[in-house]
């Protein structure tokens, strides 16, 4: 280090006034989330999230975003923020928002978010909700429908909320499960579960509960757990509803039909087969998901997945109903994010290719399929033009965050549009990478490289695994920010190894039941590739990761002793033991089989085994509420750790998930995290963080 650094920050780091190098400024950047374009197309709502007024959270508020190029207006504010913007026929905006309603002053005891209406002119209005609250809202494009979505405890609507208060006076928070899943990453299921219904604005009631206008009518009376975490979507008259419905066969294996609901009726049919062609109830074939209605409101198009089996993994994508036709047949993508175009010939999608995550289409007649986006980013958030010109979406990079954009589909031409905030600059460059694995099969990272690393004052690496293992390093992270490092000093390697997202499914098969052995060979050799450039100090290296890449780091600790420091965050380490406390684990059995009968994998793969040959300094970081991936398995780490004398300290956060999320906590994560690296790696002094 050179005498005048400060602590934690590598040799060859130059002092700038990037957002980067101060973890406040960091945090107060503006974070856009969503996008959803208004029926004639002349503005964007787009949902940003900012810290609270005394920072210990972040709001979502709502933005109006123009699309001609105008300034961007703030249409809400409130303590709790706003959620779910959606659109009337007429350009009103609709919202989610849990506010005091002026009108019901004596009548706030609900336990959620309500629905709003903001006019073009004048002041939101409350215009319907639940005991236990609005959790999304969806309209239709050519009719005053509105439906919601929300969770009821097991009975008859009107007496909810009576329901709630008596088991709320009693004491009682006790939940009786009679099938899988209990929880979902980070929450807790039941006592009640969600249901849709046909809600009611303006003075229009398109239900009654009792007779009371604007009561919304429960269309899913008999829902149960069907419709966990599924996405709804609303046919263009208003008449028709489609969504993913959860069918649970044995209590633990399950899959999901797309059905509709007819909004007059609540009469519910399954529209897509209840099973793929040789399925049976043990691996009924495929789950179905984020339905869109096409224009004409006749057909539907949906997300695909087949399930995993012992042999394969399944594979992804779109099907178009009736029929259930496969529009992407020898695609070897993931699509996600379905939109129409407004001629109902074409969808547009994207999908994880490369690195990047680019807008693909997918002509409904004649099968074509043609890249719309050229440029090394990652788009989200779809929507079409009214006029057929154009699309509108979220575009981010490695090294930009999530910014609106015009995408024009004739030229290709990406337009920015004005947004909240600035763009920060970063704190270096980031480059793509390539290595040949250890079996001849390329693989690529992106390197992000610090300002002022060169031949002459070569950066420490650190080597950053991604989650998944079904996923990609191919856009910006605010939770998983290597910019963060690179103003520290830090060359940041972002791999993409087996079991990645974006390279075909063959790709994803190399790793497919060996997910510590061949994703740790390909890591290595570009690992090694890169610590070979002459502006990185091979001698001065650490790895971290979280989720999978926890797992991964975990996993490299005992293999490898190369590292000077790693960073396990919500990793899994013995996975018999993680089998059975995930909240999903008839998915891991589809791929590993049961622990007690198929226990070689199991064996085979788990990061436990090999406590005895850890070498590297470790530090274990892990939320208490992360259902995904237990606590028990930091727990189980962390005392291996300690019985079997390895150097290790353990970061904690009892109210924190699978994500670190709370603005304070993002801060002593990094602040903790940076001072590890460099104690171990840079040669600092171990400075605990002052509020540790």
């Amino acid at each position: 280090m050179t005498a005048d650094a400060p602590e934690g920050v590598a040799q060859g780091t130059q002092d700038g006034d990037t957002s980067f190098h101060d973890l406040n400024d960091y945090l107060a950047i503006p974070r856009m989330t969503g996008l959803r374009l208004s029926p004639d197309g002349s503005w964007l709502a787009a949902t940003v999230q900012s810290l609270s007024t005394d920072k210990k959270k972040y709001v979502t508020s709502i933005w109006r975003i123009d699309t001609a190029g105008g300034p961007p207006r703030r249409l809400t504010r409130s303590a709790d923020g706003e959620a779910s913007p959606r659109f009337l026929p007429d350009g009103t905006l609709l919202f989610t928002a849990k506010r005091p309603d002026p009108d019901q002053a004596d009548d706030q005891d609900a336990d959620g978010a309500a629905l709003w209406l903001l006019p073009a002119i004048g002041e939101a209005r409350q215009v319907a909700a639940l005991p236990g609250g609005i959790t999304g809202v969806e309209t239709a494009a050519n009719a005053p429908a509105v439906i919601v979505a929300g969770p009821v405890l097991p009975g008859d609507v009107p007496e909810d909320k009576q329901r709630r208060k008596t088991r709320k006076d009693a004491g009682v928070t006790a939940v009786l499960h009679e099938t899988l899943p209990v929880r979902f990453w980070d929450h807790d299921l039941g006592p009640d579960d969600l249901r849709i219904f046909a809600a009611a604005v303006g003075g229009e009631a398109i239900g009654t509960v009792d007779g009371e206008d604007n009561a919304p009518r429960d269309l899913t009376p008999d829902a149960g757990r069907a419709l966990s975490e599924q996405a709804a979507a609303l046919s263009p008259d208003g008449a028709t509803v489609a969504t993913g419905w959860w069918r649970w066969l044995d209590g633990v294996q399950s899959h999901s039909e797309l059905v509709t609901i007819d909004v007059a009726t609540g009469h519910r049919t399954a529209v897509s087969a209840a099973y793929a062609p040789g399925g049976n109830d043990a691996n009924p074939g495929f789950d179905y998901s984020d339905p869109v209605f096409a224009p004409d409101g006749g057909r539907i198009v949906a997300v695909r997945g087949a399930h995993d089996t012992p042999d394969v993994p399944g594979d992804i994508t779109l099907v178009l109903f009736p029929g259930g036709t496969d529009l992407l047949p020898g695609f070897d993508r993931w699509p996600a994010g379905p939109v129409w175009d407004t001629g109902g010939a074409i969808v547009y999608f994207t999908a994880d290719d490369g690195g990047r995550r680019p807008v693909f289409a997918v002509d409904t007649v004649t099968g074509a399929v043609s890249r719309k986006t050229a440029d090394d980013a990652h788009y989200t958030n779809l929507s079409a033009a009214p006029d057929g010109t154009a699309l509108y979406a979220l575009r981010d990079a490695i090294s930009e965050p999530p910014t609106p954009v015009r995408i024009d589909l004739a030229t290709g031409e990406v337009t920015r549009l004005a947004a909240p905030g600035a763009t920060p600059r970063v704190p270096g460059r980031v480059t793509e990478v390539t290595a040949t694995a250890d079996d001849g099969h390329p693989v690529r990272a992106w390197l992000v490289l610090p300002d002022g690393a060169s031949a002459i004052r070569p950066a420490p690496l650190l080597l950053w695994v991604h989650g998944g293992p079904m996923s990609s390093w191919n856009g910006w992270q605010w939770r998983w920010n290597p910019w963060l490092a690179a103003g520290r000093g830090y060359a940041v390697l972002l791999p993409d190894p087996a079991l990645s997202t974006g390279y075909g499914l063959d790709f994803i098969v190399r790793g497919y039941q060996e997910w510590g052995p061949r994703p740790y060979a390909d890591i290595m050799a570009i690992t090694d590739a890169v610590v070979a450039r002459d502006d990185i100090d091979a001698s001065k290296t650490a790895m971290m990761g979280g989720s999978y890449g926890g797992y991964m780091a975990n996993w490299i600790a005992g293999h490898t002793g190369r590292f000077r420091a790693i960073v396990s965050h919500a990793g899994l380490w013995a996975l018999d033991q993680m089998f059975g406390t995930t909240d999903g684990p008839h998915f891991w059995q589809r791929e590993f089989g049961n622990p007690i009968t198929n226990a070689g994998l199991y064996e085979k793969n788990s990061p436990h085994l090999y406590i005895e040959n850890i070498t590297t300094p470790m530090l274990v970081i892990h939320g208490n509420r992360d259902y995904r991936v237990p606590v028990g398995e930091a727990l189980r780490l962390w005392s291996d750790l300690k019985l079997h004398g390895k150097d290790a300290k353990f970061l904690y956060f009892p109210d924190e998930n699978h994500w670190i999320l709370k603005p304070g906590n993002v801060k002593a994560w990094y602040q903790t995290v940076f001072a590890f690296l460099a104690q171990h790696t840079i040669g600092g002094r171990w400075e605990r963080p002052e509020l540790l």
